[in-house]
């Protein structure tokens, strides 16, 4: 479990750029056990860009509650731990053909991969991690 976020580490860490996030992201993904996503009653949150569809996805519930405004205020943040997003997630969001948007900041600004790479950084940094 985390340990919740205070506002200027909030606001420090949405101004980093796209890479920046991600690298925070796979630490804190690792460190925490578990990765965030947003849901509503039809399921997981899905983005578009103009080549993927993709699932957002956020190292801690502060940053995924944040993009639960306007159209997606109804929508919940729900932790998947890190064994699980292992096990199933990447599996079938690959199968899907769905890509993944790393911690997209208000501006919708992340990085798109494929789950596999995210899984594939997330087992290097537990590599790292357990070190």
């Amino acid at each position: 479990m985390s340990t919740p976020l205070d506002p200027s580490q909030i606001a420090t860490i949405q101004n980093y750029d796209s890479e920046k996030r991600y690298q925070y992201l796979l630490k804190e993904v690792v460190a925490n056990r578990e990765i965030w996503i947003l849901t509503d009653e039809h399921g997981c949150v899905m983005l578009n860009t103009e080549d993927d569809d993709c699932v957002p996805v956020w190292p801690n519930r502060e940053f995924a509650e944040a993009w639960a405004t306007g159209d997606w205020e109804s929508c919940k943040a729900e932790s998947i731990s890190l064994n699980k997003w292992h096990s199933r997630w990447t599996y079938g969001l690959a199968d899907d053909q769905l890509a993944v948007v790393v911690f997209p900041n208000v501006d919708e600004d992340g990085l798109v991969i494929d789950p596999e790479e995210l899984d594939f950084e997330l087992r290097q940094q537990e590599k790292k991690q357990s070190r």
